[in-house]
């Protein structure tokens, strides 16, 4: 098995991990309603995508009580 010759520095050690830190989630609002919604994917609320419609919503029924 392999065995490291020398220690390897915490600034070394460190500088490799630089990368491995968790980058927090990207959001944009959307145009058409406001809602904040990931870039590149179908807004949840309206359902539109790049200014079109692409997935029918279902219209909110009200209870009439």
């Amino acid at each position: 098995m392999a065995t490291p010759k020398k220690k390897t520095s915490q600034s070394r050690r460190n500088m490799r991990r630089s990368h491995d830190a968790l980058q927090p989630n990207a959001y944009h609002e959307c145009p058409n309603c406001g809602e904040l919604k990931r870039p590149h994917n179908v807004c949840p609320k309206c359902g539109y995508y790049d200014g079109k419609e692409v997935v029918a919503q279902k219209a909110k029924e009200q209870s009439e009580d």
